[in-house]
């Protein structure tokens, strides 16, 4: 090799370590837009809600005089749904992924279903609002429900979890497989002792991005009955009898707090545009603290790992 060779050699290498350098920073720059943005948003619906963000405001139901209106059956009723679609789509999706990807034959069924799956994951939510309505409503009868309502959003986050899952247990090397079977593991052994729990932080990202998108959809729910004016909280899930827990509350009436803030803002008084702010900043922080909690929990589980 010439030393002419060796100078074009580093100049090549020094454009394209020019050329990593300016994407960085336009990576970073975009990053940057979209994080100050989202915060000029944010402290503007906080500045504008502010007002309403009182003890009476989460202690009240909804009225037809603004500064009487709180959002008690609103997040009432998102905390119930987000709980049945959470206890539907985890276990379904997490056992869905793992046999796809650990226990199906590679094969032109399972590509096939690997195909559908990711395509469904950017189905529009009217379409699942529609399926639920059919399915649930009509076919098997549950009615216009929280039970309804969260099945039908566990339909909607399940092909998100499926996929982050089969990415979570892709990611895990196929040394850790192999050394469970040198040891006598099972099939099943490898994966619960071993492939499941260094893949939780992964696994736990993609649920996390599941329920944040749940939590603020409006079309599924309207379609399948949310109503837009509730002042009656549904029954208590604790019971006073013995079994102590009561499933009553699945078949109540509903409304979210996506619905809520939809139902004021249609509204032309001005007070109710500062409800919907009010109403739209706990939406935030309650999704902000999903997140937060997975992001300490995925902390957790990837110090506990050793590899």
């Amino acid at each position: 090799m010439t030393a002419e060779d060796l100078k074009e050699i580093r100049a090549l290498i020094s454009r394209h370590k020019l050329w990593d350098y300016l994407f960085a920073t336009l990576g970073l720059l975009a990053m940057l837009a979209g994080i100050l943005v989202l915060l000029a948003l944010f402290i503007n619906l906080f500045m504008e809600g502010a007002p309403r963000l009182t003890t009476d405001f989460f202690t009240s139901f909804t009225s037809r005089r603004p500064e009487r209106a709180g959002i008690l059956a609103a997040w009432a009723g998102t905390t119930l749904v987000m709980f049945v679609t959470a206890s539907v789509a985890v276990p379904l999706g997490v056992a869905a992924a793992v046999y796809l990807e650990e226990y199906a034959s590679k094969n032109a069924i399972t590509a096939l279903i690997e195909i559908n799956v990711t395509n469904l994951a950017g189905v529009p939510s009217i379409v699942y609002g529609l399926l639920g309505l059919s399915l649930f409503v009509y076919k098997m009868d549950l009615g216009q429900s929280i039970l309804t309502a969260g099945l039908t959003l566990a339909l909607l986050i399940l092909p998100v979890v499926i996929v982050a899952t089969r990415e979570a247990i892709r990611a895990i090397p196929g040394s850790i497989r192999e050394a469970a079977y040198a040891l006598g593991a099972t099939k099943w052994q490898m994966v619960s002792d071993h492939v499941l729990p260094y893949s939780s932080a992964g696994i736990l990202t993609g649920v996390i991005i599941g329920l944040s998108r749940a939590i603020g959809e409006t079309a599924p729910l309207i379609v399948v009955g949310a109503l837009t004016f509730i002042a009656f909280l549904p029954q208590s899930p604790i019971s006073p009898e013995f079994p102590y827990v009561s499933f009553a509350w699945l078949k109540e009436p509903f409304t979210v707090m996506p619905i809520q803030m939809f139902n004021w803002t249609s509204r032309p008084e001005e007070a109710f545009q500062v409800n919907a702010a009010a109403a739209g900043v706990v939406l935030l922080i309650m999704t902000l603290t999903m997140n937060a909690v997975a992001i300490y929990l995925r902390y957790r589980i990837r110090k506990n790992i050793k590899w």
